[in-house]
């Protein structure tokens, strides 16, 4: 009969990546330093993630968390708050030094990608989805919008300035995200109340 998993080894690892790609960024983790900062073996680790690269997957996935967008009864207050946790999520030095090269990864590698996918993309990403479509059931937003692409753009602008780091992610700039992308799909409804 085997052993129950010990769930205080998955929450030390798990930290520990976090805490060591916020110290040395994503290409010098080794398996020997999180093993070694958790308190555990490599091959306890081995056990319970089938490599580095889903391990560090997970370590995000947690840190993000799925925070809901809210709904507040505000189209432009819920997608404002919802990006902004984006925007703070993405500010800190975790994902800074550890997204850019952890997407190139994701590239070659379709169970890690969907795995991404699946803990760190989607969740928050469904969230934002419901608010675009209450706005719409409110009238605040077009009836024609598509969600997927309004996503994309609400999204686009954080992502690709952690990843190139040309501008930085300022508080202030998830309003300004949202003010641009309304004046595209927001109503006459939606106009007459901002």
């Amino acid at each position: 009969m085997a052993r129950p998993r010990d769930e205080r080894i998955d929450l030390a690892t798990l930290k520990a990546v976090r805490d060591l790609l916020t110290e040395v960024g994503y290409q010098r983790l080794t398996l020997d330093a999180v093993a070694a900062r958790a308190g555990t073996t490599k091959p306890a680790i081995r056990r319970r993630w089938p490599d580095q690269k889903h391990l560090v997957v997970d370590a995000l996935t947690e840190h993000v968390g799925s925070t809901p967008t809210p709904d507040t009864g505000c189209t432009h207050c819920d997608l404002v708050a919802g990006i902004d946790t984006l925007r703070r999520t993405m500010s800190g030095p975790l994902l800074t030094l550890t997204l850019p090269p952890l997407v190139a990864d994701l590239r070659n590698d379709d169970v890690l990608r969907n795995r991404f996918f699946e803990g760190f993309f989607s969740p928050r990403r469904q969230t934002t989805a419901r608010a675009i479509e209450r706005g719409i059931e409110r009238g605040d937003l077009r009836e024609d919008v598509d969600v997927e692409l309004l996503l994309d753009m609400l999204a686009a602008t954080m992502t690709y300035r952690l990843l190139f780091g040309h501008q930085p992610l300022a508080p202030g700039l998830s309003e300004d995200i949202v003010d641009v992308v309304m004046r595209g799909v927001a109503t006459s409804h939606y106009a007459t109340q901002h």
